[in-house]
């Protein structure tokens, strides 16, 4: 059990210690709840940070059913055991799609204010999130980052389920993971404080990271 995004964060990066101060290595975090974690690595490790926006896409009439997720490059992850499970129609999922499109097209707006898509090319990426459940999202950003050429993809995840978790291992070119717990039901249930994260709190994460990158000593 975490207390807070912030401690997870603090804990991971005493795993990722290797990588302080890497000029090669830079921080992506899964808007809005990886930010938080995402955070305490830039302070702890001296790395810059930026964001991967991706959306899960909903089963419909059940939003929080992952059958997929898009990132904001246009790649598309869909979970064909959860599409094999439902009857959903070629219409119905191109719909949720562009639902998702839409709010990844805002968060990029407001999260990056105008600034590129980083580059990634031979750079070490550090993909962080809050947790991994089904995995969409993650596994979308990993397709997103790899299109990006960079050297290498290092996952770095507070907790998530086995079956998860082994299939993001096999993605990623090492994974880092502080807690698989079974059962596992939610990743909120692996926190004290799990409350929602705002736009508002991303930026300022964003912004302070900024700051204390470039003011490094």
């Amino acid at each position: 059990m975490f207390k807070n995004r912030e401690e997870a964060g603090e804990l991971l990066a005493q795993e990722l210690a290797a990588f302080r101060n890497d000029p090669n290595a830079i921080l992506l975090a899964l808007p809005r709840g990886g930010v938080v974690v995402a955070y305490q690595l830039s302070l702890a490790l001296h790395l810059p940070l930026d964001v991967l926006i991706t959306r899960k896409i909903g089963a419909p009439g059940n939003p929080e059913y992952a059958l997929g997720a898009v990132s904001e490059t246009g790649a598309v992850y869909w979970n064909q055991e959860a599409l094999s499970g439902l009857s959903v129609s070629e219409r119905e999922l191109a719909a949720a799609v562009q639902a998702q499109q839409k709010e990844v097209a805002r968060r990029v707006a407001l999260y990056r204010q105008g600034r590129p898509f980083p580059n990634l090319k031979d750079r070490t990426v550090i993909l962080v999130d809050d947790g991994l459940a089904t995995g969409a999202t993650f596994f979308a950003s990993v397709t997103t980052a790899r299109q990006a050429h960079p050297r290498r993809i290092i996952g770095a995840i507070p907790v998530g389920p086995r079956s998860t978790v082994q299939e993001a291992r096999n993605l990623v070119d090492q994974l880092v993971i502080l807690r698989t717990p079974e059962p596992f039901y939610a990743v909120g249930n692996f926190y004290r404080d799990f409350e929602q994260v705002e736009d508002r709190e991303v930026l300022q994460y964003l912004n302070l990271a900024e700051e204390a990158f470039v003011n490094k000593p």
